[in-house]
């Protein structure tokens, strides 16, 4: 591909999208750049404070379950506060729990903040996803959630490797540097991001006609709450990139510097495909995507059971990337289109509960594995999974209603002129 059409599909990727748009991106990846206790809390407690796998786990689940509560509490906020002071809310608190974390010293005290830093930093992700939804065009919400992933996973592929480095020299720098890096995500929201939660009514319902959403309104939509199930799935097998690998490294003798390496090739590998692969999937069958993907994380997964060099183990990250390079943007431009106007923020707060569940019970499962029958176990589980996830996607989707197409506007003519002919976009 020559340069000048390089330059113009980078161009086409990033046309037409709000200003608001782009500030929530900067702060998404500001955010990122710090990103420190979740990539290395495993080997915190392992290595440098001598705590077993399993009591690893323990923390890590705790952490997921601070998630689960602050995802639904997070939802009903974002509609009813509204997106941006729950969003600062969020970082705020965040920043704070992240620096009181590295301070503790008794194992108790360790968990009881771990679940305090779930629940904060958890707590934004409804915000960012409702706000994105409505200050972008369906028809671009797909590609704008690429984007924001792209954003995240850059900030992820510099952290990983620094934070790899900075960790054998000392943690606590990386807990510090995550607060600080939150809160100047906190002022960023504060000066440059105005609300965009949708009018309502006086009485606080929903206008346009729209009914009134509440929880148990999501709870009785049987096609998202599948996509629901569907997501946690393939989370638990997203997640054993952050607790099953570093385990299973750190039990074959390879060092933290090597496991940051390695992690931080899933975000170069996003960083450099997510964008083309996105202009590749965006008008193409959900399903089918879905599918695939799925499949392609399982077994990417399951290949780690061979990884007895770092090499074979890079190969395994780069074929599960790959599904998070389709799985990411298309679900969650599915979620946006299954979810209410004035209900958004609950939909997303119920779908990002579903990532909160599978950090609680992934990290407790694949320590209890991994101590009990060996990484290999829990690898071919991931395989396994895979496998359900597919076909769940398929027979979920199998008579999902096409998305509608981008409205062209009515040519009005006078009498005896013929119309011109309009040929509708892709």
């Amino acid at each position: 591909m020559s340069v000048d059409r390089m330059r113009g599909a980078a161009r086409a990727s990033v046309s037409g999208l709000p200003r608001e748009f782009w500030w929530l991106w900067t702060s998404t990846l500001v955010n990122r750049l710090g990103a420190f206790v979740a990539t290395f809390m495993t080997l915190y407690l392992t290595l440098e404070r001598g705590y077993s796998a399993s009591f690893a786990g323990l923390v890590v689940a705790l952490h997921g379950l601070g998630g689960v509560v602050s995802s639904l509490v997070a939802g009903v906020m974002t509609d009813r506060l509204g997106r941006r002071p729950t969003l600062m809310a969020a970082q705020v608190s965040t920043a704070f729990s992240v620096a009181l974390l590295g301070f503790m010293q008794h194992p108790a005290a360790i968990a009881a903040v771990a679940l305090l830093v779930g629940m904060t930093s958890n707590a934004s992700r409804p915000a960012v996803q409702a706000m994105m939804a409505d200050i972008v065009k369906p028809e671009d919400r797909v590609r704008a959630f690429a984007l924001n992933y792209w954003a995240i996973n850059l900030g992820f592929a510099v952290s990983a490797t620094a934070a790899g480095f900075i960790a054998e020299y000392s943690y606590l720098v990386g807990f510090l540097g995550e607060a600080a890096l939150t809160l100047a995500c906190a002022v960023l929201v504060y000066v440059k991001l105005p609300e965009s939660r949708p009018d309502q009514g006086a009485d606080g319902a929903a206008g346009g006609g729209e009914p009134e959403i509440g929880m148990g309104t999501v709870l009785r939509d049987r096609r998202f709450m599948g996509v629901v199930g569907l997501s946690f799935l393939i989370s638990l097998i997203f997640m054993q990139g952050s607790f099953g690998l570093p385990l299973s490294m750190g039990a074959a003798g390879f060092a933290p510097g090597e496991y940051g390496m390695v992690i931080a090739l899933n975000g170069v590998l996003i960083v450099l495909l997510q964008i083309p692969v996105t202009r590749l999937i965006e008008h193409r069958d959900p399903q089918k995507l879905l599918v695939a993907s799925a499949l392609l994380a399982g077994y990417g997964f399951g290949m780690t059971a061979f990884g007895g060099s770092l090499g074979v183990i890079a190969l395994t990250v780069c074929v599960w990337t790959v599904a998070e390079i389709i799985n990411s943007p298309t679900q969650m431009g599915l979620v946006a289109r299954l979810s209410p106007t004035h209900g958004r923020g609950r939909y997303q707060g119920m779908y990002t509960m579903s990532w909160a569940v599978a950090s609680l019970i992934a990290p407790l499962s694949a320590g209890f594995v991994i101590d009990e029958f060996g990484a290999g176990w829990l690898w071919g589980a991931m395989a396994v999974l895979g496998s359900l996830a597919g076909l769940g996607y398929w027979l979920l989707m199998r008579n999902l209603p096409q998305a509608p197409a981008p409205e062209v506007p009515e040519v009005v003519v006078a009498p005896g002129v013929a119309a011109p002919e309009v040929t509708p976009a892709a």
